[in-house]
């Protein structure tokens, strides 16, 4: 690509690039907006960015039960567009070794704490070295208030954040029996303008670009969605796509149950982490009218094997692409749906419940370790100055 052939001029040159490496366990199992966030964050600390995805072993080892399998979150993690490169399998435990067979400078983290099985920080070599930078966590979201959020079986959970079920669910979720971590605890995410405009790509299609448009909620979105963009980017020599997302209330109305798991604020970011999106419609229309295929010049509107639900008066929303012959069926060859990884979630839920309490505890051991040394430090500061 492009890019890298930009990253191997500057290796060759005099001027030295900066490569950063990134790893993480949840950080790539069940990838949301605030790991794409941290990824974003990640490149900006330098020019090529070098993600490490543990294995399935290394991650049940440590932590628990993935969500998604390891072949899953590698393609995952390519497709979001920050990432250069994907170390598949990489140690849990980041060390220099690590970083220099990568020809990385640094290594970047989220401001939460990474344990080791037996309570020991995973970046304490890098560390010490200089060679470990922070980003700061999306504040908001969190794997725990998913998981909550798809183990609640009603319509209001956006809004429903205060009921006694939701917090019962913080409790098993997030709380262990000492105390409550900052890290692995819920809470609500707020959207802002400007977290939208450091996800965009702020491109507008270009002559000769084939503007494609494609429709649906893309909730908590996942390799099927990945696999199905993919093949509508494939569609075209130059494609613009733009992907139309659904009101939540849309998305309730045609899906059901507790759907959408995440809101339109989170769907928005989620779908624009993804290298095959050029733009997002924010609560776009849910029949594919004339008036939206004019706005957009759109050339081609793909829908995928799933089922095509009427509008609220019966109509088929895809008449008009179809009469005007727009209109592609695509085949992604994955049937992975939300509804798979909800089920998923669902029969693995002592599992989730007992993985997060065990998470929770060894940070509160390392919390209260932390605070005990400031105070030691703080009682040596003042014996010297007396």
């Amino acid at each position: 690509s492009n890019k890298a052939s930009r990253i191997g001029q500057l290796q060759g040159s005099s001027e030295r690039h900066k490569c950063a490496y990134c790893k993480g366990y949840v950080t790539y199992d069940m990838v949301h907006y605030g790991h794409s966030n941290q990824l974003r964050q990640a490149k900006a600390m330098g020019d090529y960015l070098i993600v490490g995805v543990h294995t399935d072993a290394e991650i049940s080892k440590h932590k628990g039960p993935p969500v998604f399998t390891q072949e899953e979150r590698y393609k995952m993690v390519r497709a979001i567009k920050w990432v250069d490169k994907i170390v598949e399998g990489a140690p849990y435990v980041t060390t220099l070794e690590t970083l220099d067979k990568y020809n990385c400078d640094f290594c970047v983290h989220g401001d939460d704490i990474t344990l080791t099985v037996d309570g020991k920080d995973t970046y304490e070599e890098v560390k010490r070295e200089g060679r470990y930078r922070e980003c700061k966590r999306t504040q908001g979201v969190s794997t725990t208030d998913l998981v909550g959020r798809m183990l609640l079986m009603t319509k209001a959970h956006h809004s429903n954040m205060d009921n006694p079920d939701y917090q019962q669910h913080t409790d098993n979720f997030g709380k262990g029996p000492k105390g409550h971590s900052p890290w692995t605890g819920v809470s609500q995410f707020l959207q802002t303008s400007q977290k939208i405009i450091q996800f965009a790509s702020g491109t507008e299609p270009q002559p000769g670009d084939t503007i494609i448009y494609v429709a649906g909620a893309f909730d908590l979105f996942h390799i099927g969605h990945v696999d199905f963009l993919e093949m509508v980017y494939k569609q075209a020599e130059r494609p613009y796509v733009i992907v139309g997302l659904h009101f939540d209330q849309e998305v309730n109305r045609y899906k059901g149950k507790n759907y959408p798991i995440m809101n339109i604020h989170e769907r928005t970011l989620s779908v624009l982490a993804c290298r095959y999106v050029s733009e997002v419609v924010i609560g776009a229309p849910y029949a594919v009218g004339k008036d939206l295929l004019d706005h957009f010049k759109v050339d081609l509107v793909c829908h995928g094997k799933t089922e095509v639900f009427p509008d609220k008066d019966g109509s088929d929303p895809y008449a008009e692409p179809r009469k005007r012959g727009v209109f592609r069926t695509i085949n992604s060859g994955n049937n992975l749906t939300t509804d798979d990884i909800v089920q998923r979630i669902i029969e693995n839920r002592l599992q989730f419940e007992a993985r997060n309490q065990k998470k929770e505890a060894k940070e509160m051991a390392v919390i209260e370790a932390m605070k005990r040394k400031e105070q030691q430090d703080q009682s040596e500061c003042f014996y010297i100055s007396r």
